[in-house]
């Protein structure tokens, strides 16, 4: 059996989206030879919102070693609130009692906390083991470099010079990409041409239907984070908001208003409800969906929740819904890589993305639901004002095309993150001791 050694910052309890592929690969990975160690950041110093059932679902015999961080109360004074930057130091300290203690085949960062990614070079070459990055969202980019102010990310002057300063860093010896995205892969191998020649694989992160059995089983712990009033269609999205989804606001919105003119009577019973669109600490969100219905004149039907709430009660949600949404970024990097629950949940399911969003692949391929490109406008209004008057009329249903979908099943999904681990091995590119 090949040891594992898994670098994530926000592990269980703590409900963050960027250690979901670990959780969930977790249970299959010593099926393909793989026995995984987890070295994560004590949950007390993550700001983030914990679900206790994420606790309960990891396996008993999962080594899991735990790091502290510098509290961000203190690090926050100097603009510092980044975990990964927090709990640098003690991570160094912790992996390397590891690997001088015991042997470990590959480093596997898997966490959108990347500034821990400059430890993978410096173990490379003090303990002589390979080191793989899983690419879930893009690390250096220059997206907002021609965004006006208002629209760029809190801190964006500091993070972006950061970013550019620490990327190469990692990534000009890294073993090996995972990525959920093909748009990230070919942005790094331009800037880091070594790249082309390690390993490198498209993964997405996998379908774990697991997840709805325990909500099943626990389904009189949640409670909905909307009123369903009598009478009214809801139709819920439950992830991040951010200007980059303006145009796909702007298009579902644009749809919705043409039914209200259309058919007022009918329209008008339907009810948008976004949920955790921030990823700020609770009651410190900004909205950025609620503005854009003002403005077009529709506020009355919108509701946009910024906290994020627990895991399973978003499953909870979602199972609860008329119909379900999910709205895409417009850059053409961005992929919806965690769409899987959606179409788990079995709803009437609309979504927009750009052209280039392997989301939208998936959703076509496996005949989950409607997509609409954001390249597209026009009849694409009149097409959406459609599909809403299905979902209002109760005339959709969902229609997935269930063998389709298997191959996105967690457990295929970790079987090719093995067969890239087992590739890394076999290039052997590791330094001299």
């Amino acid at each position: 059996m090949k040891k594992l050694l898994i670098i994530s910052p926000y592990f269980p309890p703590v409900n963050a989206a960027d250690m979901q592929r670990i959780r969930t690969s977790l249970p299959y990975f010593a099926s393909y030879g793989w026995e995984p160690t987890v070295v994560t950041v004590d949950p007390k110093y993550a700001d983030l919102q914990t679900d206790i059932l994420l606790d309960e679902d990891m396996q008993a015999n999962i080594r899991i070693h735990q790091v502290k961080a510098l509290p961000k109360k203190w690090t926050s004074k100097v603009g510092l609130g980044s975990i990964a930057l927090r709990a640098l130091w003690f991570y160094k300290r912790k992996v390397n009692q590891l690997l001088k203690s015991e042997r470990f085949d590959l480093i596997y960062f898997s966490t959108t906390q990347f500034p821990v990614l400059i430890l993978g070079p410096y173990w490379k070459k003090k303990f002589g083991v390979p080191y793989i990055i899983d690419m879930q969202d893009p690390w250096h980019s220059n997206y907002y470099e021609d965004k006006p102010q208002s629209e760029k990310p809190a801190k964006y002057w500091f993070s972006y010079r950061l970013n550019k300063f620490l990327e190469p860093i990692a990534m000009k010896q890294a073993d090996g990409i995972i990525s959920v995205s093909k748009a990230y892969i070919e942005t790094l191998c331009k800037r880091y041409p070594g790249l082309k020649t390690v390993p490198q694989a498209v993964i997405t992160f996998g379908a774990y239907a697991n997840d709805f059995e325990r909500v099943q089983k626990n389904w009189n712990k949640f409670e909905l984070p909307f009123e369903k009033k009598d009478g009214c269609t809801h139709l819920v999205y439950v992830g991040r908001g951010g200007s980059d989804m303006k145009d796909a606001l702007i298009l579902l919105f644009d749809g919705f208003r043409k039914g209200l003119n259309d058919q007022y009577e009918l329209f008008s019973k339907l009810r948008f409800h976004f949920i955790g669109t921030s990823y700020a600490p609770a009651g410190k969100g900004i909205q950025t969906i609620m503005p854009i219905a003002i403005k077009m004149g529709i506020s009355a039907y919108v509701e946009e929740q910024t906290d994020r709430i627990p895991y399973y009660q978003g499953i909870f949600t979602l199972l609860n819904a008329d119909g379900l949404i999910v709205i895409g970024s417009n850059d053409v990097q961005y992929t919806a890589s965690k769409v899987y629950p959606y179409i788990l949940a079995e709803k009437p399911l609309l979504t927009l993305f750009h052209s280039e969003s392997s989301a939208a692949k998936i959703i076509k391929e496996c005949e989950a639901g409607e997509v609409f490109t954001l390249n597209d406008k026009g009849l694409v209004i009149e097409e959406i004002s459609h599909e809403l008057y299905l979902i209002l009329s109760g005339k959709k249903k969902s229609t997935t095309n269930w063998s389709a979908f298997e191959q996105y099943s967690t457990k295929n999904l970790t079987e090719k993150q093995c067969e890239l681990f087992n590739s890394v091995l076999d290039a052997g590119n590791l330094p001299n001791n």
